[in-house]
């Protein structure tokens, strides 16, 4: 520290020279200190102009009276305006509360209650960060004034906030979020005047907000604009002039957000690690958490409770749980703080840790799941005995519901022997007689059954864990059970899934699975690539003739699937994967999902090779028709359409592995058939001769009917992908795309690329924008889905990051867009996925790519996401999830209630390249609101007193005592990785009642052969090549 202010000190320019300077440090010389602190300012200024905004001269926004003859989309989005003005006053002034009450009596207090030092990292970037919304606002008040005239404001955000210096301020507030919360709470329990000083500010402030409840309010910003945003857009119509510049506000406000994550996910990932690592004595232990070897995928605070054998409660105790990449460690919680302190801001537990284990040693063992035959089970708690009594116990049932069904167990044997008592009685009475006591018996009987079924539903919170112990005298493994209480079903399987996934991204294949040139442990988000779940062949026998065509995912629910397995499995449902060869025959071969590798369950011939598969759910009857018309159809549910190279089409039924043929038609001139597309009741087929046929459905059938085909020219090159959109279909002709309206059949012909010799050979959507590639090349273009407009273009051999002896080598093959990824395939068989935003906004690129080390010897032929919802009745809350007694053994779980209440509905599924695309699936979760990787935290469960006080209530003297978030600050956006903490962006359509929703996705590609790949080469790196016809299955997280 000496030699660092020397140097400072000698750098500054001191009178006498170094020597004096080194004089003046031994002696501590004042000014030395003085300057030290000067230059550390200039330094946290460098680059930042202190901007004083007059509001005399540049006064708030103010919205006009609204003019007369506006339309109903008019009137909304100035409502919408308003609330974006009215949102952004009282966050400004939020932050000028911060600075003119907090930071500046703090620092012209005398005597000073804090350092100048101490200060400065607590209100690290408010100033800057005020200063940018100072500048917004001035901006938005002049859109505001010409409201009526332009009716644009998307370009504002991205003006604003597309700024390298916003992104900047932010990134440094969020990272010192949690630092400066630990600098309150040390100052808070050291310097008493500091703790009076933040009660006095929050019991004179009318809204009662505390210091922290200001502090978050940068944190929630941008989770608030995107609802806003969102909800401006929905009410923007198509060919609107502020439109598109609100998709692009979208992307760039999404970008800033999850950049933000990444900051904030890091920073808490570094304190919680080091907390952790400071209460373990073991050293080794210890120094590996330390040194960043493994990270931290999943850290809750869970009840572990220990039964009986009865199934009442021996101890229950709250401990935290953390998942790292390679191990398990469970934690004691010790006192939080003093209840004064953590009114004020949030103050972190301190750990101790209770056991630990290798993470592949760790099995979720449930209900009728036997221990293994060599492993000694004790139960957690107990003393380690090894006493055979104990063995493989399973108890069932959380303890209140136990007992309940042990008092109804009991009045029913009262009553049956009140039964008896009443068969013997010698006279006639109203209401007292067998046939009343047996109903007495059967009301009772049905109870017991429903308690039963309760218990049993409790295992859905319960989470039990057979953990590896130290081996008893004759060194036999010893394994002990952990029983853990999960806050919710969704929070239970949460742990299952990540518990399984992390388990795989240990495999070999995944370490490293993917190349990123922008590689950074400390970076990376928990799962940051897809994992390499298995790797299976496409046929039974080696078939080199074979060249794999398309497939597509039949999701079709197992209700059989346990808990745990519905957790760990692929998405539900069936694979139909095609083939053609040289014999003119095809062959189909469907693959079962229900398990973590897919099984051949069945194979059947065609009579020519398959070129596209198209997925058409069952029709939904419309709202008019009555019930009794919606039965009288026999259903023919979801089908599955094939086109072949002679021309036909078949149309088998999906209902499950019979594979059933329901309809053969031939298109009217033979010609093969490319692409297949549904939208609207209505199935389009792309030929080899540039025509569009379009077949509807028989009248009152579900059925394609064939004499009723139309056609539609769009061109003399083949039509070799089609992309439904809500009310089109786009048709790929050469260098150009023709868009269908699809109720008049109408046709708009726009050209993509200058090169009539290229063809568009692939198109898939992700929000407003279509990404298409190209029969030649290397390049994939982005365009607007209403203007067709050209928004970006990227280079996919310049973002694999690998060295390429051709460009040729890297012509894109094949496209996906699943979970804010575009997946591209290529012709030497390498897949590279690109990061694109989730919500409704632009899918322009804007990080660096990845490439999958685990690649094809051939082409990528096809890339596929499946992607299937969990059971229902997984997520049903019983009553064991209800009430504070439930699973947490008498313990209130109001906080985690809370939070559970604020989850939406699940996001959008999975959008397919063109000839895998699901259109009808896309269109249902359409009106979904997106996720927003923030939590909503309630303030409700912190300690103290809360506040009564409302507009027009005077606060009563309690009140002021009280150190509780008010109403207003009931409920704040907080940075979180946990999926069961995420909320979603605003839904399109207000669904009536919520419902909790879980999917499972899995991306498949299918090519010829498998390969290794090295680092930074595109060479094998062991071993010999695998040239049959293979599939790759990569699973992603489950989606809450």
């Amino acid at each position: 520290m000496k030699v660092q202010q020397l140097m400072r000190a000698a750098r500054s320019g001191t009178k006498d020279g170094l020597e004096k300077t080194k004089i003046a440090v031994m002696r501590r010389v004042s000014f030395l200190h003085h300057r030290k602190d000067h230059l550390e300012d200039a330094e946290d200024d460098a680059g930042y102009l202190d901007v004083t905004v007059s509001e005399a001269k540049h006064p708030p926004p103010q919205l006009g009276p609204m003019p007369d003859g506006l339309n109903s989309h008019q009137i909304v989005r100035r409502h919408i305006l308003g609330s974006i003005v009215q949102s952004e006053r009282s966050y400004l002034e939020s932050l000028k509360r911060i600075l003119q009450e907090y930071q500046r009596p703090l620092l012209e207090a005398e005597p000073r209650i804090l350092s100048p030092r101490k200060i400065r990292p607590i209100f690290y970037r408010v100033r800057e960060i005020t200063q940018c919304h100072s500048m917004f606002q001035i901006a938005l008040a002049s859109r505001v004034a010409d409201w009526d005239a332009c009716e644009k404001i998307g370009d504002l955000f991205v003006a604003s906030f597309s700024k390298s210096m916003v992104v900047d301020v932010y990134s440094d507030y969020v990272n010192n979020f949690t630092n400066a919360m630990a600098l309150i709470k040390k100052a808070c329990m050291s310097k008493p005047a500091f703790l009076e000083f933040l009660k006095r500010k929050q019991a004179s402030s009318t809204d009662r907000i505390t210091l922290y409840g200001l502090m978050v309010k940068p944190i929630q910003r941008f989770p608030q604009f995107i609802l806003l945003l969102q909800d401006m857009l929905k009410n923007t119509p198509k060919g609107h002039v502020d439109r598109l510049p609100l998709q692009l506000a979208l992307t760039e406000l999404e970008t800033l957000a999850e950049k933000l994550n990444e900051q904030k996910r890091v920073a808490d990932q570094i304190t919680e690690t080091q907390q952790l690592a400071r209460s373990i004595s073991d050293r080794s232990l210890s120094k590996v958490l330390n040194a960043e070897q493994s990270s931290l995928i999943l850290c809750e605070a869970l009840v572990e409770t220990v039964y009986g054998e009865r199934g009442q409660v021996i101890k229950s105790k709250e401990r935290k749980v953390f998942l790292f990449s390679d191990k398990l460690i469970c934690a004691n919680l010790n006192v939080k703080g003093p209840p004064d302190i953590s009114s004020l801001v949030p103050v972190g537990p301190k750990y101790t840790m209770k056991w630990s284990a290798p993470l592949l040693q760790v099995q979720v063992v449930e209900v009728g799941q036997e221990c293994s035959q060599d492993t000694l089970f004790q139960p957690s708690g107990a003393k380690r005995t090894g006493g055979a009594s104990t063995t493989g116990k399973v108890v069932l049932g959380p303890p209140k519901l136990f007992q309940e069904l042990q008092e109804l167990q009991h009045d029913l044997a009262v009553v049956e022997q009140v039964t008896l008592l009443v068969g013997t009685l010698q006279g006639t009475y109203q209401n007292l007689n067998t046939t009343v006591a047996q109903d007495w018996c059967l009301a009772l009987q049905r109870l017991i059954r429903i308690k039963e079924d309760q218990i049993q539903s409790a295992n859905k919170c319960r989470l039990r864990l057979q953990v590896p112990g130290r081996p008893d005298k004759s060194g036999r493994p010893v394994s002990f059970m952990v029983v853990l209480n999960t806050p919710s079903p969704l929070s239970k399987i949460s742990w299952v899934n990540r518990l399984h996934l992390a388990k795989i991204a240990q495999r070999e294949e995944n370490t490293p699975g993917w190349h990123c040139e922008e590689d950074d442990e400390r970076s990376r988000a928990p799962f940051w690539c897809p994992l390499l779940a298995c790797r299976v062949p496409v046929f039974p026998v080696k078939a080199p003739e074979r060249k794999l065509g398309a497939a597509l995912h039949n999701p079709v629910q197992c209700a059989l699937l346990g808990f745990s397995a519905a957790s760990t499995s692929l998405p539900q449902g069936y694979l139909w994967v095609a083939s053609g060869s040289s014999s003119s025959q095809g062959q189909m071969e469907i693959f079962s999902l229900n398990r973590p590798t897919p099984r051949a369950v069945k194979t059947f011939q065609v009579g020519a090779p398959v070129l596209c598969l198209e997925y058409v759910p069952e029709p939904v009857p419309p709202e008019e028709v009555d019930a009794e018309d919606q039965r009288s159809p026999v259903g023919m549910g979801n089908t599955i359409c094939a086109g072949l190279d002679d021309g036909s089409i078949l149309v088998y039924g999906s209902v499950d592995t019979a594979a059933q043929c329901l309809l053969t038609f031939r298109t009217p001139v033979g010609c093969p058939v490319l692409c297949l597309k549904h939208s609207a009741n209505c199935l389009f087929a792309g030929l080899r001769d540039g025509t569009v046929l379009v077949y509807q459905r028989h009248n009152g059938g579900e059925l394609w009917d064939p004499a009723s085909c139309r056609k539609v020219s769009v061109g003399p090159d083949p039509v070799r992908t089609l992309l439904a959109l809500e009310d089109c279909v786009w048709a790929s002709c050469g260098n150009s795309v023709s868009v269908i309206d699809c109720s008049s059949l109408a046709t708009k012909r726009v050209e993509v690329h200058q090169d009539p010799m290229v063809s568009v050979a692939h198109m898939v959507r992700a929000g407003g924008g279509v990404w298409m590639a190209f029969s030649e090349g290397s390049s994939i273009r982005l365009f607007h889905t209403e203007t067709l407009e050209h928004l970006q273009e990227i280079n996919i051999s310049t973002r694999s990051g690998f060295h390429h002896p051709s460009q040729r080598s890297m012509r894109v093959t094949s496209l996906l867009v699943c979970q804010g990824l575009l997946w591209v395939g290529t012709a030497s068989g390498i897949i590279v996925t690109l990061p694109v935003p989730k919500l409704e906004g632009i899918p322009k690129i804007t990080g660096k790519g990845m490439t999958s080390l685990n690649a094809h010897c051939g082409p990528v032929d096809f890339l596929v996401a499946t992607s299937s919802t969990l059971s229902p009745d997984l997520l049903k809350r019983d009553s064991m999830c209800d009430g504070p007694d439930s699973a947490f053994g008498g313990e209130d779980r109001s906080d985690s209630s809370s939070q559970e209440s604020l989850q939406q509905l699940a996001g959008q599924p999975p959008v397919t390249a063109s000839s895998h695309n699901n259109a009808t699936d896309l269109s249902k979760a359409k009106g979904r609101g997106m996720l927003l990787q923030y939590r909503v935290r309630s303030t409700s469960g912190l300690p103290g007193r809360p506040l009564t006080a409302r507009v027009g209530d005077e606060a009563s003297d309690s009140s002021l005592e009280s150190l509780e978030h008010s109403l207003e600050d009931g409920s704040i956006y907080e940075l979180s990785d946990d999926p069961d903490m995420w909320v979603r962006g605003r839904t399109c359509e207000r669904d009536g009642a919520r419902r909790d929703r879980v999917s499972s996705v899995a991306v498949v590609s299918g090519g010829r052969g498998l390969r290794r790949l090295r680092e930074g080469e595109m060479v094998p790196a062991r071993g010999e090549e695998s040239s049959d016809s293979s599939l790759m299955i990569w699973q992603l997280p489950l989606t809450v």
